[in-house]
Formats: structure tokens, sequence, C-alpha cells
């Protein structure tokens, strides 16, 4: 009798193999729709005859909506299920895509505010989904998709006007071909939504916990905003945020007043998101070897002090301070997006956390690029809104040292 593989392992393997696709097709969705958008702003400015506080609020309408929805994802996920949460913020996401593409009066509006809702979903659910389908590999499968969502952006803003020059459809095509990304993504997916997490996988969550402070019901996922390590993680993820959404609105700006040319100062940005991959792998590699990540995130929070206050003293190494910038930046993101998991017993806990730290975050997040613009307008130069982010950098080192010990939410001191 020819021996053969038991299906139950085939079954494994393709499910495993389809899920890793899911996880890293969800992350090449979290960015493209939002960085593609810098690029053809002029185009978009020209055609619907906006100004440019209504084009400002435009790039801020989908950090806007990460904090409007991100409180109220993990329930959506405990009442239908995290894979269809996920798979129907995908296919929303698709809609969301084409329908701000489309020429009908305020479509470019409601599209780009429902697209921020339907990312903030799969932002605050994919570190939950992580914590449970990888609870010992955190760190480097957060990393991955960290890194990959950086590539896909950073892809997507280089062939923004490219794609935009090919036919008389423009930005509209420029920006509605992303559809297509969230697309493959659903049909990716599409095998998990068959899925529920059932009791019996409860009950391993429950077992996991080993201990009063880490609920096994997902309906009770512990005092989230009455802890102050879920604070530290909080406030280090929006502060980090701050520094990269800052950098990614003003730093071509910030380098061109200092000497450089706009061409430049373009390829700069191309660089800080290649070093943001660099600095995400490393993070990735590192994290898993560590019981506590604050030193890592102390280091990354150093590096981006020195690349701030070296624009400040020296903007002719310009092209040093963006790379060390970027690098620091990736770094930062990938262990703020690991703590969601590495700081909680489950994956109903990691979905709480994930969405108190994205909602607040990505608050503070969307109006640092505001309040740097506005300090500027105020002193007529750069030197007090960098001298501001040093502050912010110092805020990152040390909420980055307490978010980063080795405890969990709601552990007792």
């Amino acid at each position: 009798m020819t021996s053969a593989t038991p299906p139950i392992h085939r079954d494994g393997a393709a499910r495993a193999g389809l899920m890793l696709a899911g996880v890293l097709l969800l992350a090449a969705n979290l960015r493209a729709g939002i960085t593609s958008v810098g690029p053809v702003l002029g185009d978009i400015r020209t055609d619907l005859g906006i100004g440019g506080t209504a084009a400002s609020f435009l790039v801020a309408l989908p950090v806007i909506g990460f904090a409007v929805v991100s409180p109220i994802a993990p329930g959506i996920a405990r009442k239908v299920g995290l894979e269809r949460a996920l798979g129907g913020s995908l296919l929303i996401l698709a809609v969301a895509i084409v329908l701000r593409s489309v020429p009908l009066p305020g479509a470019i509006w409601v599209g780009t505010a429902i697209l921020g809702g339907a990312i903030a979903m799969i932002n605050v659910l994919l570190p939950a989904l992580i914590k449970r389908e990888y609870p010992d590999r955190v760190g480097p499968m957060t990393g991955i998709y960290s890194a990959l969502q950086s590539g896909v952006a950073a892809i997507a803003a280089g062939l923004a006007v490219p794609i935009a020059g090919m036919t008389s459809a423009g930005w509209r095509l420029s920006l509605g071909i992303w559809a297509a990304l969230a697309l493959i993504a659903f049909a990716v997916f599409l095998p998990q939504l068959r899925a529920r997490y059932t009791p019996a996988d409860k009950a391993m969550d429950a077992a996991a916990a080993e201990g009063a402070d880490a609920p096994a019901d997902p309906a009770h996922v512990g005092p989230m905003w009455r802890s102050p390590l879920a604070w530290a993680v909080t406030l280090y993820l929006g502060l980090q945020s701050t520094i990269y959404y800052t950098a990614i609105t003003w730093w071509p700006t910030v380098e061109h007043d200092g000497g450089l040319s706009i061409v430049g100062a373009g390829w700069h940005q191309f660089v800080f998101q290649c070093f943001g991959i660099v600095g995400s792998l490393t993070a990735a590699a590192l994290l898993h070897r560590l019981r506590a990540q604050s030193g890592l995130a102390a280091i990354a929070a150093v590096v981006v002090f020195v690349a701030v206050g070296g624009q400040m003293l020296l903007p002719a190494l310009g092209i040093v301070w963006v790379a060390m910038l970027g690098a620091a930046g990736g770094a930062s993101i990938t262990v703020a997006l690991s703590l969601f998991g590495l700081r909680t017993r489950n994956h109903h806990q990691a979905a709480a956390l994930s969405g108190m730290g994205q909602s607040v975050g990505y608050l503070l997040a969307a109006f640092g690029p505001i309040l740097v613009g506005a300090l500027h307008d105020a002193t007529g130069s750069w030197e007090w809104p960098l001298f501001a982010l040093l502050v912010v950098s110092v805020g990152i080192f040390i909420t980055g040292i307490l978010a980063g010990r080795a405890r969990y939410v709601g552990e007792r001191a």
C-alpha cells in the first residue's frame, strides 16, 4: 500500500501558505492608497479647484479616519469574526478607492473618508491576527509586514505621476488603480472567511493566559484605558508616527529651503522610504531575540534626535540625516506595532490594545504636521519646528523605554 501524506497535513500546509500570503497582501494595502495621493495633489487641486487648506485636509482625512474607527474595530471583529472583519475591510477599501476616483461631486471626499476607515480596521486587526497565528514570531512577522507596507508605499508614490500621464484619466487612474491590489488581497484571503474562531480556540487562549490578569472572555479584554503600560504603548506609537507623518509632509520643504533642489528633495524621500525598509527588517531580526524592547526603542529614538539635530546644524549632509531618520522610523514603527502582541497574552487583548493605541496615536500623529506647519508660519523659519521635533524624539525615548519593558497589560507591577 502506497503511503501518502495525510490530508490534514496538506490542508494545514495550504492554509498556512494562504494565511501568510493573506497577511502580506493585507499589509501591502495599508499605505498605497495614501502615498499615491501626494505626488498628484497638484493635479487634484487644479482639477477640483480646491485651495491649499482643503488639500491639506484631504491628505489628513485618512489619518483622522484611523483615529475615529480604530476604537470600534475590536468590537466588530468579536461580533463577525477576525477573518470576516478583515475580508470585509478589503472589499470596502476597494470600493472606496474606486469611489474617490470617479468624476462625481464630493466623491473624492466620501471615498477618502471611507478609505481611512477601512485601512483603520486592517491596521487594528492585523496585529491581532499575527498574535493569534504566529504567537512566537510576533516581532519578525510584524517587521516583515511593516517593511512590505513601506515598500509598496514607496512604489505607489513613485508610480503615481507616470500612471497619471498614461491616459486622459490622469490622477483618477493613478489613484483608482490600487483598488486592484485590494481585490487581489481579498481573493487570496477568501478561503479564510469560511473559518470561525471556535470555543476550543478560545479555550486555548485561556490556557495560554496563565493568570487572572489575562482575561479569557473575548468580550472582556481588560482595562486598557486604565493601564499605564497601555498608555505608554499608545503614546510611543503616536509620537513616533508624528515624526513619520511630519517627515513625509514637510521634510522635502525643509531640505529645499535649506538649499537642496526640488528634484534632490524628491530623491531624498525615496532614500527615506528605502532606509525605512532596512530599519523595519533590522528591528524584526532583533525583536525575537530580546525579552524586553526598551533598548531597541531607545536607540531608535536617539538616532531620530541625531538626524533632526543634524538637519538643523549641518543641512549640507541632508542625505545622511534623511537616511538615519528613515532607518530609525522603520525600526520604531516595527517595535510599536509589535508591542500590541508582545505586551498582551492573547489576540483579544492585542486587538483591544491595538484599537486604543491606533485611535489615540494616529489622532496625535494627524495634528503633528499641522502644528509644525503652523509653527513655521508663525516664526518664518524651520528652526523652531525642528526643535519641536527634537522634543518629540525625547518623548519617544521615554515612552519607548516604558512600553518596551517585559510586562503584560493588566499585570500587576
